[in-house]
This record gives structure tokens, sequence and C-alpha cells, in this order.
């Protein structure tokens, strides 16, 4: 049978016959959240050969960019640094992830800041991603996917490897590896560093990040014992701002982050216009089999992280540097507890988690105060945000027949959230709230043949504000009030989707596909309005009704034993009904007295930033995987393209405010060594090959001013980079 592993068409699952008794202790831990073979949930497997054989210099969006559904960009315009990832359109703080069955999304923001765990492919291995709302997982409320990571990995005996890698814009990445293997006493070690930098494309897009994990485990008989740690930490340029298009056209790598004028009317750039954050994750879970077919795992977590960013500011009567810092830690307790015979599972779990984050900014000099200033008593604001969460959840599938699968997911969320203390210019941050949430989910598994299944399911999902969307909308609303609008105020409110999956998969012996058809339909979605805060966080507003509606096929096919091919598509329709859409009215250029808002309605728009077409495709060759001899059976040419459609850079459908559809294509060269009882790697990678000039994100803000007639917008985007080049060596034992 043709295995669909692939990174870009079906489920690299395992083996559904595989008898339950075999399931090792060590993998436990992460199944609780993971969809089997026969649950009628949509997603893809990937294993650690997939994760590991990518660019070097991709973050683990980057990675996964050839997943069906999946957009990717990095702000530096390379695969380094701050990289964001959509799947069926739905932003980063839509995404639930979860590593070893513990949430990764920040509490506050919801968003996965994958800068801060950088070459963290290198330490997995494996990853599910599930679209739609899924099974029922920790943390954030998936509002589009999930993200289901896993370190676990225990092998009889011990290994070591080492890669480099080399490429344009003085990019340099480097992985060690090393573990024990399990030994007669059950302990084991692994462990993995990482430290990578660039230049980036950009200007300012610089990047020196790193990222260690230690698993130290004890595994005898019925018990397994796991310390995990993961360190994450980066230094980075701030390229969040993007690009102004003006400046686009006519220089791709410029970067409005610092600049200033000096004295004399120059242009000239802060050299320390940085961001920069250290995170710290530790991990101790206890896994027991009580019987053959009943597990039980309980996980405690601790994550301590701190950083700051510091920006050179410019104004009319001064200049000054400020630096706005953050230091938070977060606590969970997470237990579940597994049943399985051949015919019914059960899964039940609880979680509790406490998030304290401290936000404080300090001006660090300033031109009229001088360099001899004591600045230590010049804190510009102070505020905290606590946020726990306690949540439920009890999963059953049940085989009536050999051919049906009927599987019901329940699941209970409770969240407070206390905001105290001031931001910026003594705006007060205080809120605090309460949310209960009843997130359902049922559907029907049926093999109609033994290498055929259908599938169908319906959950329903909710979603709170996360705290800077409340934030963003406090400052709004004072900014407004002092404008000269009484009427604005703080009122977000929790978003609720229910989500509809149809799918169909086929497994053959040289191929497979499926189709799959989902109507995600939402209630008080939370929607970028296109504007950015200060911090390059998007300002979002509720939209009544909307909804994101496609169809997803793939397929891989291995016509004979040296080409395997496979492909991707998604065609969708992602829609708002009955939308107003605001700008902000001033007097002129000038005074910019604030007059109110114009409304312009749509009956139905376009979602920003959500293309209706997403498509990807890949051919590897071994020219002489049968023929060969040696290594020559290893050699491997590998060509990918991905293609995404229009997007608008807000939503009221725009051509002139959307980013052009764009293909881009890469190609890889790989071929592997046996040398002293270990193989050496060589590989080439040609990324952008066909040198596309492209941008792949975007944001707008606009406004009018009346006495003169005309719209004042601001905007940035986000230039990818033109061909460039990463050769990698490595070795493994």
């Amino acid at each position: 049978m043709l295995s669909s592993s692939s990174v870009l068409a079906g489920n690299d699952v395992p083996d559904r016959n595989k008898p339950v008794k075999v399931e090792h202790l060590d993998s436990v831990v992460v199944s609780a959240s993971r969809a089997s073979f026969s649950t009628p949930v949509t997603f893809t497997q990937i294993g650690s050969k997939s994760l590991h054989s990518v660019n070097p210099l991709f973050s683990l969006p980057m990675a996964l960019s050839l997943q069906p559904s999946v957009v990717t960009t990095n702000e530096g315009g390379t695969g380094i640094g701050y990289s964001k990832m959509t799947v069926r359109g739905s932003k980063g703080s839509q995404i639930n992830v979860t590593l070893n069955g513990i949430a990764l999304n920040d509490a506050e923001s919801q968003e996965v800041f994958w800068v801060n765990i950088p070459s963290l492919a290198n330490m997995l291995s494996s990853v599910q991603l599930q679209r739609g709302l899924g099974t029922s997982a920790n943390g954030a409320g998936a509002f589009g996917a999930s993200i289901n990571m896993s370190t676990s990995s225990v092998g009889s005996d011990p290994f070591g490897s080492f890669d480099v890698a080399r490429g344009s814009f003085n990019t340099f990445t480097s992985t060690v590896t090393a573990g024990t293997g399990l030994n007669k006493s059950g302990l084991y070690f692994n462990m993995a560093y990482s430290k990578n930098s660039t230049d980036g494309y950009i200007r300012n897009a610089k990047a020196n990040v790193q990222s260690a994990l230690a698993v130290l485990g004890w595994l005898q008989g019925n018990n397994s014992l796991k310390l995990t740690y993961l360190m994450g930490e980066e230094h980075t340029g701030i390229t969040w701002e993007g690009i102004p298009m003006v400046k686009y056209l006519n220089d791709r790598t410029y970067n409005p982050a610092g600049a200033y004028k000096d004295a004399k009317g120059n242009i000239c750039y802060y050299d320390n216009q940085t961001d920069n954050y250290k995170q710290h994750h530790f991990q101790l879970n206890y896994t027991h089999q009580f019987r053959s077919n009943i597990f039980w795992s309980t996980t405690v977590n601790y994550t301590k992280g701190d950083g700051y960013y510091e920006e050179y500011e410019q104004a009319s009567t001064r200049d000054s540097i400020v630096r706005q810092e953050m230091d938070n830690y977060y606590l969970v307790l997470n237990s579940d507890v597994k049943y399985e015979t051949d015919l019914l599972k059960l899964t039940g779990g609880v979680c509790a988690s406490r998030y304290v984050g401290k936000h404080f900014g300090d001006v660090i000099w300033s031109n009229i105060l001088g360099d001899n200033y004591d600045y230590s008593g010049n804190e510009m604001y102070r505020n905290k945000g606590t946020k726990q969460e306690i949540s439920a959840f009890a999963r059953a599938e049940y085989r009536p027949t050999e051919a049906v699968n009927l599987f019901c997911d329940l699941q209970y969320r409770g969240v407070g959230l206390d905001m105290n203390g001031v931001e910026e210019e003594g705006v007060s941050l205080a809120y605090k709230n309460n949310w209960a949430f009843f997130n359902p989910r049922g559907g029907v598994t049926v093999s109609i043949a033994p290498n055929q299944k259908i599938y169908m399911s319906i959950a329903q999902g909710h979603r709170e504000p996360g705290r800077n969307d409340l934030k963003e909308k406090i400052k709004t609303m004072r900014a407004e009030i002092e404008a000269g609008n009484p009427d604005a105020k703080v009122e977000l409110k929790p978003e609720r989707m229910l989500d509809f999956e149809f799918g169909y998969q086929y497994e053959g012996e040289k191929f497979s596909g499926s189709a799959n058809a989902y109507l995600m339909e939402y209630r008080n979605m939370l929607l970028e309005t296109g504007r950015l805060s200060n911090e390059g966080y998007a300002i979002k507003e509720n939209v009544p009704e909307s909804y994101r509606r496609g169809l997803e096929l793939s397929m891989a096919w291995e016509p004979i034993p040296e080409i395997a091919l496979s492909c991707n598509t998604t065609l969708s329709t992602n829609k708002i009904k009955n939308f107003d859409n605001y700008i902000s009215e001033y007097n002129n250029s000038n005074d910019w007295k604030y007059l109110g808002q114009i409304k312009v309605h749509f009956d139905k728009t376009t979602m920003l930033m959500s293309p209706s077409v997403v498509s990807a495709a890949n051919i590897d060759i071994i020219p002489f995987k049968k023929c060969g001899k040696g290594s020559l059976k290893t050699t491997t040419f590998s060509i990918s393209g991905k293609y995404v459609g229009k997007q608008y850079w807000d939503n009221t459908g725009n051509a002139d405010r959307s980013i052009p559809g764009y293909f881009v294509s890469d190609i890889a060269l790989k071929h592997e060594f046996t040398i002293s009882g270990g193989k050496l790697s060589l590989g080439a990678y040609l990324n952008n090959v066909l040198n596309n000039k492209y941008f792949a994100d975007a944001w707008v803000s606009r406004a009018y001013f009346s006495q003169e007639k005309s719209f004042y917008q601001e905007e940035g985007v986000f230039p990818q980079a033109p061909i460039n080049l990463m050769i990698k060596l490595g070795y493994k034992f």
C-alpha cells in the first residue's frame, strides 16, 4: 500500500490494525488530544523524517507550508525570525497549539510566537495538524485548526547527529542531537541544541536565535516518568511595521523601523531597534498503565518567559529611546485517563492553568535629559494580566460494527481574566470578566471498503477575547473619547463557531487521495480591521455573522518506485454578512480634529487575508532507488510549488488594497553516504527558484479628511526573499 506520509497528501497515521497492547507509554501523553485513523476529524500527521528533511532555514510554520490550506509568511522575508501561518484563512490566534498536550499559545494574546521556539521542527517526533475544530485540546479554543506536537520518542539504541548549514543573507544554522537510548534499568536521556543567525532579507531583519531540548526519562513495566525541558531565546530586529507600498515599489528591502532625523535633517537608523525574549518550559509527566487497556497520564508544566523590545521614538518636541518589557509565568496541571477495547475508546481529562503577565515600560534615554541623567525612575507604565482556566472533556469512540465508528466529544471551559494597572499615557486597563463555554462534538466514520472511508462531523466551539484584543480596544476607545466621540466603549463578545466536516479517503498500493468539504459558520467572530497597534498587534472587532466554506482535495501517487507525486488544493469562499466598515473622519490633514466615523455597509464582503485558492505540489525523484549501488540509492531530487490566490488587506474587497496571487517554487537535492557506521548527508536547497518578487502579508489603516475630500492611508507590506540558497552538511549515527 502506498504510504500517505507525504508532507502534502493524506494522513501519516499509525497502522490501524496495530494491537492496543503494544502502544508505548511514552506516546500516551499526547494521544488524549490526537485523532486516530477512524476519528471523523480532518487532519494530517507528519513524522520526524518529514520534519527533519525540510530546509534548515525554516521555522515550524514554514516547515508546514505545503500542508493543505496552510499559508505562511516571514516578516524578515526568509525563514528565520517572526513567522506566521494561517489555516483555512484562520490566523495564529485562532490556531490551538500544544506541545506534549500542554498549550503553547500565549494565554493573553492567544498567539504562538514561533520566533521564541526556533528550530522546533528538529526536536519533534511528530506533528498532527487538525483542520477545523478537531478534538478537544487544552488552552486557547481552536477556531480554524489545531497543531499537536510531540517530543515523545524512546529508542533502544544510543544515537547522535550534527547538522550545519550556510546560505544567503549571511544565514547560518546548526543543530546537534544525542541520546542514550533505553538502558536495562529503564533510563534514557535525549538532548538537542540549535543556534541560528541571519541578516535577513529586509533591513534590520537580523536574527540571533537558539533553542535547547532535554528529556530525562524512566520507562519500566507499567510506569513512565519523564522530565522535559525546552528553552528558546531570540534576539531579532523589529520588522513588524512592514514596508509602505511606495517604498516597496522602489526598494523591497526597506524597513522604516528605527528611522529618525538627526539635527541636520539626515535620515538615520537606531542600531538597537530590537526584540528580545527568552522562554523556559519545564514539563514533568507520569504515565501508568493499570491494565492492558487503561492508561493514566498526568503532566505538570511551568513556563517562565521574560523579554523586551527597544525602539527609538521621535516626536515634535523630543527624541527618546523606550524599552517595553514583560515578565510572565504559566502553570498547568493536566491529567487524563484512556480506556480502549476493540469496540470502545474512552478518554477523559481535566486541566487547570494560571497565567500571570506583567508589562512595564521605561524611557532609557531622551535628548532633553541627556546621557548623564539617571533614568531609573522614568517608568512609562505598569500593568498586569492574570488569566485562569479550568477545563474538562470526555470523548468516546464506539464501533457497533466493523465498518462504523461513532464519535462524541464534550468539553467544558471556564476562563477568568483580570487586568489592572495603566498603559502608556496613563490609560487605565482595568477590566475583569469570566466566561463559561460548552463545546460538543460528534460524528461518524464509515469504512465502505478495506481501503476507503467516509466521515462526517459537527462541532461547536467558543473563544474568548484575548488580552491584547481588549487592550487595544480600550486604548482605541480612550483615543476616540479624547477626539470627541463620547459614545466609544469596550464591547468585545466571545466568538462562536459551528464546524461541519464531510470527508472521503482512499488508500491504494500506488495511489491515495482524499476530499473534504467544510462549513465553518461564525457568530461574533473577532476579525482584524486591518489596523495594527504600535506593538504590531492586529486591532479586532466583532462581526455578527461570517463563514468559511471550502473543499480540500489531496492526493499522492507513486507511478514507479523512483517517483513520488503529491499535491493538494483548497477552494474556498470566506465571507462576512451585513458588515459595516467604519472610517474615522477628520477636518483636515493639519489639525486632525475628529468629526466622527463614516459607515459603509456591505451586504456581503470577503474577509481580509483569506485566499479563495491555495494549492501545493511536490515531486520526489530517486533515480537510482532500484538500479543504483551503495549511496547512489539515496540521491533524491525534489521540486515543490505553492500557489496562493488573491488576498485583501481589509474587509472591503477593494482590489487596490490586495495582495496579488503568487506562486513560489523550491528545489532540493539530497544525498547520503555511509561512513564508519554512520550516515553523512549533503543537501542543497534553492528557494524561490523562479525569483518571483512578491509580498505575502499586509495591513492598512485609513482616514478621511472632509475639507480636503481625500483619504489618508498608511500600510505595510511584507516582501519575501528572491532566489536564495542553503547548503547543509549532516552526520548521524
